[in-house]
């Protein structure tokens, strides 16, 4: 197979959920190509690597605003954001689900990209320079039974995506988003085993997707030579998806 390479010297990335999962793949292929990477997570390494950790909680308005003032005093801008961070929750029918914890599941997974991105874009505006990524999921586009919190914030991801990738349409700033179908990471456990298997058992493949085959996919939607592409949603599914 050949291997895809690109040279982010000198890119500011910051990657939410960078310390596990799909937003640490995403983080490692950065730094391999050579990208400082920021990762904005609520769980930071005792023992960092060659990223940046800052503990940061994407619902928390002016812990959102204050991490990216740091890193613009830092580093001068941003010129990557990849919105990784998410929370699966419990799965059962909606009847029983707790609002409380429905109401987390929203938070996190899509008032957090809106809180990341209302502030980075500020400053990719002024820089008139950025690439965004948002990472949704299948269940946004179909509606997963039993994870209707879940489904919900994702399919918002996607229409937040694609009403951004309208408004900066005339910048270099361009916005995407990547809907996976079930990807083998830790955000599983979080979801019964029958619930999991019904999600292989969907795709024609008969497997789960790996964090590495999402990464590859945000690479490119990183890379300067995604230029018509904005508002755009790119599925990883193994085939699953109809549309």
């Amino acid at each position: 197979m050949m291997s895809v390479s690109y040279n982010y010297e000198g890119k500011i990335a910051v990657v939410t959920g960078g310390s596990a999962g799909i937003g640490e793949a995403i983080k490692n292929h950065l730094i391999r190509a050579g990208a400082t990477v920021v990762v904005w997570d609520l769980n930071t390494k005792e023992n960092p690597d060659d990223a940046e950790y800052l503990q940061v909680d994407v619902t928390d308005r002016i812990n959102v605003l204050t991490a990216t003032q740091s890193v613009i005093d830092k580093h001068g801008r941003i010129d990557m954001l990849i919105n990784s961070a998410g929370y699966a929750g419990p799965t059962m029918p909606v009847d029983q689900y707790d609002p409380d914890e429905w109401k987390r599941i929203i938070d996190i997974n899509l008032v957090g990209v809106f809180e990341t991105c209302r502030n980075v874009l500020k400053h990719m505006r002024n820089s008139e320079y950025g690439r965004i990524v948002n990472i949704s999921s299948l269940a946004g586009k179909e509606g997963t039974p039993n994870a209707s919190a879940y489904s919900a914030a994702k399919a918002g991801v996607i229409a937040l995506t694609k009403s951004m990738g309208k408004e900066f349409a005339d910048y270099d700033i361009r916005i995407n988003s990547v809907a996976p179908a079930a990807v083998k990471t830790a955000i599983l456990e979080q979801m019964s085993p029958e619930h999991v298997q019904t999600m292989i058992n969907k795709s024609p493949q008969q497997r789960l997707g790996t964090v590495d085959e999402v990464a590859e996919i945000v690479m490119w939607l990183c890379s300067d030579e995604c230029s018509f592409n904005s508002g755009a949603v790119f599925d990883l599914s193994g085939g699953r998806a109809t549309y």
